[in-house]
């Protein structure tokens, strides 16, 4: 296979990776406002970070052991699609009336499970192909990485387009995109497992290896602030949108642009990833891994803080600046950090550490984030406000989750010390 070959039918899974959640993700907080369940909406995508503690590292020793990742890989988007067609179903049938938590939450919750391990085992299917090409990872990955980006915008547009943020319809395009990139799976390149004719001890079959990791202080304090990190990932999320549609109700900021198109204004953020995830290869050269991860973590602190002074009139400029800097939130954290579990990890683990920095971000990180949250806003925005109360407890919540991520950056300079990375 040529190597231009390759990176095509790698971005292509990219793209569609990234898709499935994209559909979704950002405007799935307004449906759950609309449908009456929006003192639940941190449950929505904190069970993203429940089942991310332990299905992104379990898919991991599959792939390291006993099932090729793309395999596996298209097996989970299967599964995963099957299951979110079952929930928009479900909430279509219920369209009007009251949609029952209980049914629908385990339909969605069940599709989660098996979505969130191809995060990483589609990082591992993109590496080793990468690799085994005889390419430079940290230069070869980020161009592929941002055609996920790419497929995010996208099918966010094609939600807010079709009018579909506050419907399950959304959840119907997730599921769809899902299913086809589990079928197209099966074609990428082969992942090759550990032999199997290995004698291997109890611990080394069940792939617990990787949590020797945290003997090392290095990666010990790299998983620890990863976590730390990751409970910022899904709070913008969760309640970017509620809080930009809370504006609809106060007269001055009504059929503003982005109270209309909510979707296609937080997009911008992922716009911003797409730039910003092609400057990361210059970056971890010039500055390294700690540097990288602290820019990553003061724009984190202006993306909350963005929120809260900004609003859909004349502070719409500071809504921009927000979705602006995510690029750098984002991508300088998460993909920085899987280029650095790969090149500090040994080939026969190195799956399994991609789902171990899963856990600690999507899964634990993402769980504390999501569920502190919920309860952060549930304390300053409550039904008995006004509208122009409720932008007041917003802007608070903003101000709350601005100062923690400066607190975690203050933390992380002190503690974090770079070495040079080495594979273990």
């Amino acid at each position: 296979m040529n190597v231009f070959s390759l990176k095509l039918r790698l971005t292509a899974m990219n793209f569609l990776e990234f898709a499935v959640w994209g559909a979704y993700l950002t405007s799935m907080g307004s449906y759950l406002a609309k449908a009456g369940l929006v003192e639940y909406i941190g449950w929505f995508y904190a069970v993203q970070g429940v089942v991310s503690i332990f299905m992104p590292g379990l898919m991991g020793i599959v792939a390291d052991r006993w099932v090729p990742a793309q395999r596996l890989l298209g097996l989970c988007h299967i599964l995963a699609g099957l299951f979110m067609g079952a929930a928009s179903l479900y909430a279509a049938g219920t369209e009007g009336g009251a949609l029952g938590m209980a049914t629908f939450f385990t339909l969605y919750t069940f599709s989660v499970a098996f979505y969130m391990p191809t995060l990483a085992l589609s990082n591992s299917v993109a590496l080793n192909g990468l690799a085994r090409a005889g390419l430079d990872t940290v230069a070869a990955f980020p161009p592929i990485r941002v055609f996920g980006t790419i497929g995010f915008i996208c099918t966010m547009w094609i939600v807010s387009l079709m009018h579909y943020e506050t419907t399950s319809g959304q959840f119907l395009v997730s599921a769809a995109l899902s299913l086809l990139l589990g079928l197209y799976a099966q074609t990428l390149p082969g992942c090759p497992t550990s032999k199997g004719g290995e004698r291997r001890s109890l611990k080394q079959s069940l792939g617990l290896d990787v949590f020797f990791l945290f003997k090392q202080r290095r990666m010990a304090a790299f998983f620890l602030f990863s976590m730390l990190l990751g409970v910022s990932l899904q709070i913008t999320n969760g309640f970017a949108s509620p809080f930009i549609k809370e504006f609809e109700n106060v007269a001055a900021y009504a059929g503003t642009f982005g109270v209309e198109y909510t979707g296609m204004l937080i997009s911008l953020s992922q716009i911003s990833e797409a730039c910003c995830v092609l400057l990361i290869p210059f970056f971890l050269k010039r500055f390294g891994m700690k540097r990288v991860m602290m820019i990553a973590m003061l724009a984190w602190v202006l993306r909350f803080g963005f929120f809260g002074f900004g609003n859909p009139g004349e502070g719409v400029w500071l809504f921009v600046l927000s979705m602006l800097v995510y690029g750098v939130a984002f991508d300088f954290f998460n993909v920085s950090g899987a280029l650095f579990v790969d090149q500090s990890t040994s080939p026969d683990i190195r799956s399994s550490a991609q789902g171990l920095f899963m856990i600690m971000t999507n899964g634990l990180g993402a769980s504390i984030g999501t569920l502190s949250a919920q309860a952060v806003v549930n304390h300053y925005v409550t039904e008995g406000m006004s509208p122009e109360q409720k932008i007041v407890g917003w802007q608070t919540c903003w101000y709350i989750f601005a100062a923690y991520a400066l607190v975690v950056l203050l933390l992380f300079a002190v503690a974090f010390r770079e070495k040079e990375a080495k594979a273990v």
